[in-house]
């Protein structure tokens, strides 16, 4: 069986999208982006607001009942009902050590009857230290030699994973510009079922 590693937020679940508009949207009424309009990951730029202002509100978000309460991606769960025992899976992430254990808690709700491990990246913030390894999903990814497969969102993360020699597919998002849909790219994820390392 083929490993697969999942990033989780905006790839098992609709954060940006539910962060944007149950926390964003909400404190900032003058607004009128929609969630179409965040081309850009991080969007702060777009926002018009220091880098600093947007982390917070997320990180908010983040530890809120409301992010407890998100539901995994219709498609990718309908995906992981169908073909996830093809497979084994992880879940690899960057978030913050603040609510690591809250996305850890998430992941295992959803899906762990398919993902058995959960890893993270500690994203960096100002009062929090970070750690001499694993800085970047690259790292980890380097050192883990486990991981046939990585599902993200994020081009740069996408990029990481292929220089350290690893398959990897894009989950579609405004910020990505993929083609795909999210089902084709899970058609094509479904399609690798049974392949070997190589």
């Amino acid at each position: 069986m083929l490993t697969i590693a999942w990033d989780v937020d905006d790839v098992l679940n609709d954060l940006m999208r539910a962060w944007f508009e149950q926390e964003w949207l909400p404190g900032h009424p003058g607004c009128t982006l929609q969630y179409s309009s965040i081309t850009e990951n991080p969007p702060d730029r777009i926002l018009g607001v220091a880098r600093r202002e947007y982390l917070e509100s997320l990180d908010r978000f983040r530890l809120s009942s409301d992010a407890r309460f998100l539901q995994p991606l219709p498609e990718v769960i309908d995906w992981f009902r169908q073909h996830g025992h093809l497979f084994r899976h992880m879940a690899l992430t960057a978030t913050p050590f603040r609510s690591a254990h809250l996305a850890a808690e998430w992941v295992i709700r959803h899906y762990g009857t398919w993902i058995r491990s959960f890893h993270f990246v500690p994203s960096v913030r100002e009062d929090q230290p970070a750690l001499p390894y694993d800085r970047t999903k690259e790292d980890f990814l380097r050192r883990c030699e486990k991981v046939d497969l990585f599902i993200d969102d994020n081009p740069t993360h996408i990029e990481a994973a292929r220089r350290a020699g690893i398959c990897a597919l894009t989950m579609p998002r405004p910020w990505n510009r993929e083609k795909q849909t999210i089902n084709g790219m899970l058609n094509v994820l479904a399609s690798l079922a049974g392949s070997s390392k190589g």
